[in-house]
């Protein structure tokens, strides 16, 4: 196998990995089958480990460091799938998350090949951008929706919020609206940290100059991740921020649709 660091310098994509018998392979999290959450209709997830962001609602901190996945070939991932298949051709389709799937950018994009033209799959990138600055607009030509975290619309609340700079996110968000690729933005509330009504004011002031948005999807911030964050010896910091409530989600909802946007 092809030896790498485990912390890449900020803003790198991990080299493709080989295993001893030459096979492309990356670093995989779980499986899960029949979310309906993470692209239209029912999906088959492939959750890939290594994120460089730590975001304070992280749910999946397992997923951070890249080599805590289990090392998998390409094949073996397609196997995986392949028992779905022809379920999927017609109720869903393949969304590739993590972590940040993009750390292992030519594993997963072997994956999205395979399940298009071997399977004809509809195919999803769950990703906050980051690293696509990388990559060549054909990179894209396999995935057919990309689910965009945009996180933040305030720089410094951005850094502080995920301890990265957001304007590679806002660049790719722009990149894919340029190409005509489909996007679904994704937008975590949680309260005291995205809820101010200017900030959603700015975030859908800046969605609605897109083009190919779907959907906003504000996803209500909860504590599933605690207790991961203090098994793995992390501290989390959210420990007394409350979910949304009702009257706060829907006021944000209401925030994207009256610029135009379908959200839910």
């Amino acid at each position: 196998m092809d030896q790498h660091n485990e912390v890449n310098p900020p803003g790198a994509i991990a080299p493709a990995c080989i295993d001893e018998r030459g096979r492309l392979s990356g670093f995989v999290h779980s499986f899960e089958m029949g979310s309906a959450v993470d692209g239209p209709g029912m999906r088959f997830v492939v959750f890939v480990s290594g994120c460089q962001f730590r975001c304070l609602y992280c749910h999946n901190p397992d997923t951070i460091k890249m080599h805590n996945g289990t090392l998998m070939t390409v094949d073996r991932v397609i196997e995986e799938m392949a028992e779905y298949a022809s379920f999927l051709r017609f109720a869903g389709g393949l969304t590739i998350s993590g972590g940040e799937p993009l750390m292992q950018a030519d594993f997963i994009r072997e994956i999205f090949y395979l399940a298009k033209h071997d399977y004809s799959l509809h195919t999803a990138l769950d990703t906050q951008g980051f690293l696509a600055a990388h990559l060549e607009d054909e990179y894209f030509d396999d995935i057919d929706l990309v689910l965009l975290d945009i996180k933040h619309i305030d720089a410094a609340k951005y850094l502080a919020l995920t301890s990265k700079p957001l304007q590679p996110t806002l660049d790719f968000a722009r990149r894919l609206s340029a190409m005509g690729k489909k996007m679904r933005i994704r937008y975590v509330l949680v309260p005291g940290y995205t809820d101010d009504v200017e900030d959603v004011e700015m975030l859908a002031e800046f969605i609605a100059t897109l083009n190919g948005v779907e959907r906003v999807e504000v996803l209500p911030f909860h504590k599933m991740g605690e207790q991961k964050w203090e098994e793995l010896g992390f501290k989390y910091h959210l420990k007394d921020v409350q979910t949304p409530t009702t009257e706060l989600l829907k006021r944000v909802i209401d925030q994207f649709r009256s610029h135009g946007l379908t959200a839910c």
